[in-house]
């Protein structure tokens, strides 16, 4: 199933550690209807990236494998607004969020993470639509 243009439902549930653990990491209808509002909005990421591939690396966390990742009990994975992700072709994840900030894209968060030595980029395209840009390191 598609969510939009360039994402599939496959690619927004897939989770490693879900399935070593035996999780379901399928979305309820409330779930499904934010991952195709998020969808949405990262047709728009894809499209100022120059429409160069998005990787997902985290989309959708049932309430289960985001307790299990250590995720905040108030995610926006666990609703299907959030995804982190890189897109190697555009450029780093420094770039990607300077980027998206000066951009016209309309998010909640848009935030820069550098944990365990790796980096890549949380958006949130919750409905507040607040518009905070932050960093988080380790």
């Amino acid at each position: 199933m598609n969510l939009s243009k360039h994402f599939a439902l496959n690619e927004a549930t897939k989770s490693y550690t879900a399935a070593k653990q035996g999780i379901d990491n399928q979305p309820d209808d409330s779930q499904l209807n934010g991952l195709k509002r998020s969808a949405h909005g990262m047709e728009n990421v894809r499209n100022l990236l120059g429409g160069s591939p998005i990787t997902p690396s985290s989309w959708l966390r049932v309430e289960e494998l985001n307790e299990l990742v250590g995720g905040s009990e108030t995610s926006h994975h666990i609703k299907g607004y959030a995804v982190d992700f890189t897109c190697p072709d555009f450029g780093t994840p420094v770039e990607i969020v300077k980027a998206i900030e000066q951009s016209c894209i309309v998010f909640d968060q848009l935030i820069l993470e550098r944990v365990g030595g790796k980096e890549w980029v949380h958006i949130s395209f919750a409905p507040a639509q607040r518009m905070q840009v932050f960093e988080i390191k380790d």
